[in-house]
Formats: C-alpha cells, structure tokens, sequence
C-alpha cells in the first residue's frame, strides 16, 4: 500500500521579515568535540535512505525508518555494518518515533498518514489520519496517561515540500494532543513556524520544542499552551529527546545560512527562489552537529561532525553511553561512544 502524497500549493506565500544573521559557532558551541565523523554506520538496505529519527524500544532494537515508508531494526549491540530486519511498511513516510509507556507499543508521526501504533510485531493501527487538523505530523512525545503531543509542522506543505515551508517564513504550525481514550485530537498551541522536535518535561507540566524556521528553542506550557522562548540557536533545529534527567538532546541538521537569512525582507525574491529546481536553491551544509541543553535552554554539551561524515543529522536519542543518530538523507543510522 502506498498512501498518496498531498498536492502542495502552487505558490509560496512569503511575509516581510527583518534580516537575521547566524552567529558563529564558538563558545560553548565551539567544535572542540567532534566524534560525529567517527561514528559507527549501521546501513539500511542497498537503494533505502532517510532514517530520520531512531529509538530504542524495551526489547532492544533499534528502530527507524526510511522515505519509502518502511520501518526497520537493529539489535542495539549489533556491530557497525549489520544489517537491519523489516518491522513494518506504512505506506507513508514515518518521521518521528516515540515508546507509548503505557502498553510498549511505538507511535510513529507519518508525514502522509499522520499519527500511526506500531506493535512489537509490526501491526500497524491508524490514529489520527492525514486529514484535517493533522496535516504533517512530524515528531511526538507520550505522556504517562498515553495522551500523546505531536507537531503538525505545516498545515500548507507537505513534508516533499518542506523547504518551502521555511522559505515562505509563516506560523502555518501547531501543537496538537491525541487523546487515546476519546480519539480526540485538540490545539495545544498555535501560530509556530514549522514546529519540529518536540519532548515532555518530567514533570509533564510543559514541553520542550524548537521551531525549525525561526531556529529557536521554546518551551510550551501545558496545559495552556503559552510560548516562552529560551534560546536562539545557531543553527537549524530538528528532533528532540529526552535523556530524562531533565535534559534534552537536539539534532541541528545544518548551521544556519546567511544567504537565506538575507532574503527574509525580499518577499518576492524568496518567491522566485522557491521556484527555482531544488538544486538550484540554497542547500543545507553538510556538517554533523547535536546539543545537550537542560530545561531553561543553557547548553551543556555539543558534538560536531565538521567534515559531514554523516550529514543531516536530524534524529538524536540516548540510550546508556551511547548516542544514536538518524538522518534525513543517510543511507543508514549511526551509533557514537558518549563515555
């Protein structure tokens, strides 16, 4: 079964913004660890890519996806260059992967089929759907009671299109929370620019998110949904997870560009770039680059990987002294030593 993709929007729909300008990677942001070029590469099949989140589930498998809808595992201790097994096909696109505490089952964020259950032995159940509210269900986070909160980053772009998204620079993203008990799915929070990465607090009293577009880290208060900005970043934002300490790790697929920051108050050049052939337009730079931050957004730790040995990295999660990784447009997952 292959889901079909939503039709995008013929035209972007740009706003006037004031240049911004990417600070430069020094202080705490310095690459003075740079153990990402060395990381151990467990690949997916030959002719897959883009495992772009990863988890480790309470059997010991590590877990991700790839653009063709199919989700894939490892054994944890698995050496570099094994091989994975086929858990389960979708249809859609599987982006983010969460454990549901409750029952131990994984709840997957479908780009094309919005919220999806994954049993241990790859039975597939639908949550949400792709349809309305859910449009791009990206990354998710499973509360104690099972209620799960989602990003919807794009109610606009679907995930084909997503740097459209960031070069039309609009709040077109949300918060969402699925309550298994009713199946009901409500607004958290609204107005978010492309709204990605998203973790609980210990506590559950809010969550921890970053806004890709805008490169910030906010933090939404539950059951509110009120706003606060801790940190801009300087680079662009992608999945977050808990280590559940009360700290988080960030995936920062690219250091941000300054030729896209000096287009924000060029509404109609940003027009015409978003019409121009992919390759044509700015692209992400290949540099491999995670955050260790705590709940007020100070950062602890970074590692970087300067020369891109494994690009984009856009899924990062903890499990033990190790730090797993996913990439958007890798051809496997990638495993680093944190002791």
């Amino acid at each position: 079964m292959v889901v079909p993709r939503q039709r995008p929007p013929r035209l972007i729909r740009p706003v006037r913004e004031p240049a911004t300008a990417p600070p430069p990677l020094d202080g705490v942001w310095a690459p003075t660890d740079v153990r990402l070029d060395r990381a151990e590469v467990l690949p997916l099949p030959p002719g897959a890519r883009g495992p772009e989140d990863v988890l480790v589930d309470p059997d010991g498998r590590v877990v991700s996806g790839d653009e063709d809808g199919r989700l894939w595992w490892w054994p944890a201790d698995a050496p570099a260059g094994t091989p994975p097994r086929l858990l389960a096909e979708t249809g859609g696109r599987p982006l983010g992967i969460e454990l549901d505490p409750t029952d131990g089952t994984l709840v997957v964020c479908d780009a094309y089929r919005g919220l999806l259950r994954v049993t241990p032995d790859g039975a597939i159940r639908e949550l949400t759907g792709a349809a309305a509210p859910v449009h791009l269900a990206d990354n998710s986070a499973v509360a104690r009671d099972g209620t799960i909160y989602f990003t919807d980053s794009s109610d606009r772009w679907p995930l084909s299109h997503w740097k459209h998204d960031l070069l039309e620079h609009r709040p077109n993203g949300r918060v969402l929370a699925y309550h298994p008990g009713s199946g009901r799915t409500e607004v958290v929070a609204a107005g978010l620019y492309f709204p990605n990465g998203i973790a609980l607090t210990p506590d559950e009293s809010a969550l921890m998110l970053v806004e890709t577009s805008t490169h910030r880290l906010v933090r939404v208060g539950l059951p509110d949904g009120v706003v606060t900005v801790l940190a801009d970043l300087p680079a662009y934002p992608d999945n977050v997870a808990a280590v559940g300490d009360g700290t988080y790790w960030i995936a920062l697929p690219s250091p941000r560009l300054a030729v896209v920051e000096k287009l924000l108050p060029h509404p109609r050049l940003r027009q015409l770039v978003a019409m121009l052939p992919d390759v044509a337009r700015p692209q992400p730079q290949r540099y491999g680059l995670v955050a260790l931050v705590d709940g007020a957004g100070t950062v602890l730790r970074t590692l970087h990987g300067p020369t891109g040995a494994y690009p984009m990295v856009t899924g990062v999660r903890q499990h033990g002294d190790q730090l797993w990784l996913g990439s958007l447009t890798g051809t496997g997952i990638a495993r680093v030593d944190l002791s």
